[in-house]
């Protein structure tokens, strides 16, 4: 835990933003000093519930105001470039998004490459990566505890949407497999969908071949094992939701044996893997270290994506990554996009109590 205070701002209210603005109370080292949010009432009412009397329709009325430490984006995904870009210029150590981190691949270039050059630390959100025990077999799997990978299997890839939820289980691959995707070769249905430009409603099946040699199968089904699954010789680590469940060793009839792990004590208390992306993102803010989940990350995901979606719609042809288009864009679901004030899912005035 950093000795310096930092000081927060968080950008959108809604029930995710409420989320951060609850977790940013709770650390001793941070403090809420404002908010946004273009809703008055949902302004009001936050700010009322969380003693925060700095309130603002926008960032751009922040920052005027105020330029914190900290500013958490939980807007729909469509406003992200600008707060981003506009938080960075103003000079804020830190900002973070949540998912997806954009729709167009050249949006989520000019997010990352602005706050590398300014220096500023750019998070990713509330994405399972960012589990303390995840993390930890991530690790294990680096020091060679379970001997060198030999496999690896993504199952319902998506959930039906491959940019929203989908960036979940592609960084979830990444971490386990210290690697990238290099090429794709994907099917989708329904046929009629695929030619949108958007993940709405939309399952893909096929391969990502991994800059390590690995082939990851693309499985369209509900899982009957785990979402991410990788596998050495003697040990198979499935995640379910992020959570890894480990096999190590056979049985006499050659059935693998399920292993308890084990997991250092982690201080933090949990709002579900949010503590690890807040907590890893204020460490890097503080020392320069890398946060579990970061724009790259993201923008990773949006770009393996694009690519599955764009190999399906040109007859499962094998697409390379990186993609040479930047322009390439996939839309995910209206309530990301757009929110949930634009969309008929509601978005929650308060989803805490006084």
């Amino acid at each position: 835990m950093s000795a310096t205070k930092f000081r927060v701002a968080v950008v959108g209210c809604g029930s995710m933003g409420q989320q951060y603005v609850r977790a940013y109370s709770t650390y001793p080292d941070t403090e809420i000093v404002a908010i946004a949010e273009y809703n008055p009432e949902r302004l009001r009412a936050v700010g009322e519930l969380f003693g925060v009397k700095a309130r603002y329709a926008d960032v751009e009325a922040l920052l005027r105001d105020d330029v914190p430490d900290i500013v958490a984006i939980i807007t729909p995904s469509k406003f992200f470039k600008d707060a981003v870009i506009a938080c960075a210029e103003a000079g804020v150590k830190g900002v973070s998004t949540d998912k997806p981190i954009a729709a167009k691949l050249s949006d989520a270039d000019e997010m990352v490459e602005t706050c590398e050059r300014l220096g500023v630390v750019y998070a990713g959100g509330n994405l399972m990566r960012a589990r303390h025990d995840l993390q930890h077999v991530a690790g294990q799997i680096r020091a060679g505890e379970f001997g060198p990978l030999i496999g690896a299997s993504a199952i319902n890839w998506g959930g039906m949407e491959i940019s929203g939820g989908g960036c979940q289980r592609i960084s979830v691959l990444r971490l386990l497999t210290s690697a990238e995707v290099e090429e794709v070769v994907a099917w989708g249905e329904p046929a009629e969908l695929v030619g949108n430009d958007n993940d709405e409603g939309q399952q893909y099946y096929g391969r990502w071949r991994l800059t390590n040699g690995l082939e990851c199968p693309l499985f369209s089904m509900e899982n009957p094992v785990g979402d991410v699954n990788v596998w050495s010789a003697n040990t198979l680590i499935e995640t379910w939701n992020g959570q890894p469940k480990l096999s190590r060793g056979f049985d006499e009839n050659g059935a693998r044996i399920p292993f308890e792990q084990e997991y250092p004590p982690y201080e933090w208390s949990e709002f579900s893997y949010l503590t690890g992306s807040i907590r890893s993102f204020l460490a890097a803010v503080a020392t320069g270290s890398e946060p579990r989940i970061s724009g790259h990350d993201l923008r990773q995901a949006l770009e393996v994506a694009i690519a599955t979606k764009v190999s399906a719609q040109r007859g499962s042809v094998p697409v390379k990554l990186p993609l040479e288009d930047r322009s390439l864009t996939l839309y995910p679901r209206a309530y990301r996009w757009d929110g949930g004030d634009a969309t008929d899912r509601d978005p929650s005035m308060l989803i805490f109590e006084h």
